[in-house]
């Protein structure tokens, strides 16, 4: 499974590459903290919304500390899912941690 680090992640969006973020959080988790342009789609729902991830473009998938969107990435890959998905090492506690501390931690 390919993985992306925050900063990484960070530097990549700061130099205007085209990459779709995936939350695979709760919905209260989500309007709690979350990392901008992030799209909502909870883990239980990945497989009946997989039609709304663009597989022509880059995909980040992270959840609060990277078990949740891993499983995601292995649910999509295991369905035929052809695009490029990235597991954010950390989750949102390492965006939180190493890129941008005003995103509360829980």
């Amino acid at each position: 499974m390919q993985e992306i680090t925050a900063t990484e992640l960070k530097a990549q969006l700061d130099a205007g590459d085209d990459i779709q973020l995936i939350d695979v959080r709760q919905p209260d988790e989500y309007a709690f903290a979350k990392i901008e342009g992030a799209k909502l789609i909870p883990l239980g729902e990945i497989m009946s919304r997989k039609d709304e991830i663009d597989p022509t473009r880059d995909t980040v998938i992270h959840c609060k500390m990277g078990g949740r969107s891993a499983r995601a990435i292995e649910f999509l890959e295991h369905s035929g899912f052809e695009g490029n998905l990235k597991n954010l090492v950390g989750g949102i506690t390492a965006w939180s941690n190493d890129v941008d501390p005003s995103v509360p931690k829980y």
